[in-house]
């Protein structure tokens, strides 16, 4: 068995979905194929040839020392109420896959209004940034009876950027 030196798992493990969907699914992939079975029951061969005991639906060769048959029972016939109870749990497994994709795609209308909100507020924060940079500066190079009114300006600019962007 391969495994990849990035996990201790074996590849064909990794490659199989794990959780509820994924043993969902391979547990009707395996329901699914119980009817492909033949039904018809075939004898099995049991020959010793050159000390080796092999099983085969074939009929021994004319070399084996021993030879017998075993007789297969024939499969019990379908049960109605099986196929009624697979049908119901796929009629389930299409309702849970459904609702799992409803609940998927509101998740992601719901994290794009989120990001949404996210890039206004960063572009406010943004805005507002700016405007205390251009408040800062018309301090600096205020003179006079402007500077005092500057001054005020921009720690009212500074005072909106941190009640709007918490810095």
């Amino acid at each position: 068995m391969f495994t990849s030196p990035s996990s201790s798992r074996p590849a064909h493990v990794r490659s199989h979905r794990s959780g509820p969907s994924g043993l969902l699914s391979t547990a009707l992939l395996v329901a699914s194929a119980l009817p492909l079975a033949p039904a018809a029951a075939q004898d099995i061969h049991k020959c010793l040839v050159d000390g080796k005991l092999s099983y085969s639906d074939r009929p021994c060769p004319q070399s084996a020392t021993s030879a017998s048959t075993l007789a297969r029972q024939a499969a019990p016939p379908a049960d109605p109420a099986a196929a009624a109870s697979l049908t119901r749990m796929r009629k389930e497994a299409l309702a849970l896959e459904k609702s799992r994709l409803a609940r998927e795609d509101q998740q992601a209308k719901q994290d794009a209004k989120v990001a949404q909100a996210a890039a206004v507020r960063q572009r406010r924060c943004d805005k507002l940034r700016l405007q205390r940079q251009w408040a800062d500066d018309d301090a600096r190079r205020a003179s006079g009876s402007n500077s005092d009114a500057a001054r005020t300006r921009a720690r009212r600019a500074a005072d909106l950027l941190a009640l709007e962007c918490g810095r």
